[in-house]
């Protein structure tokens, strides 16, 4: 993983300063999510990694799936790849870019799985409470997972806040043991 992140990199820092150059990041963002979930799709996946498949074919498949989701800098970037053998690279790429333009637009996505539904209410204050403390502005999405018991658990970034009945219960069981 931290090798095909790290090949990865070059490619999506190009396609951000790309879409930076234009003014397009939000176009890059869908035509990427895009080709990676194509290049993520299981069939599509063992497509790529066949040796009996050429690479010109393999971009013409990947090209005609993709449709008018991409513009020609989109479909300029499935050539590179497929020319270096890195298209399995997509999903990363992607993942990278979102980064890359989260960083540069001061945003941060956070998810919120609690055990009952999250009111408007009580989203707008945990947004604004992760705005203040990581100083960016917040996406918040959230879920519901009843297997936490009560409570919820918010990710953003590198930060994981464990308030869940089920992580207290972790964390006494641990102290208990100790």
């Amino acid at each position: 993983m931290a090798e095909s992140t790290t090949i990865a990199r070059p490619y999506a820092q190009a396609a951000f300063e790309v879409a930076r150059e234009h003014n397009a990041l939000a176009r890059w963002s869908e035509m990427l999510q895009w080709a990676a979930q194509v290049a993520a799709d299981a069939q599509m996946a063992a497509l790529i990694k066949s040796p009996h498949v050429s690479r010109e074919d393999l971009v013409q498949i990947i090209l005609d799936v993709c449709g008018d989701n991409l513009d020609e800098q989109g479909r300029n970037l499935i050539r590179t790849l497929a020319a270096n053998g890195r298209l399995e690279l997509l999903p990363d790429i992607a993942a990278l870019f979102e980064m890359l333009r989260a960083d540069a637009e001061g945003t941060v996505e956070a998810e919120v799985v609690s055990a009952l539904p999250v009111s408007d209410a009580q989203q707008a204050i945990i947004a604004d409470a992760l705005a203040k403390r990581l100083g960016r502005k917040v996406a918040l999405r959230c879920r519901t997972d009843e297997a936490l018991l009560g409570g919820a658990i918010i990710r953003a970034g590198d930060l994981v806040i464990d308030g869940s009945a089920r992580g207290h219960l972790n964390k006494l069981a641990t102290a208990l043991l100790r």
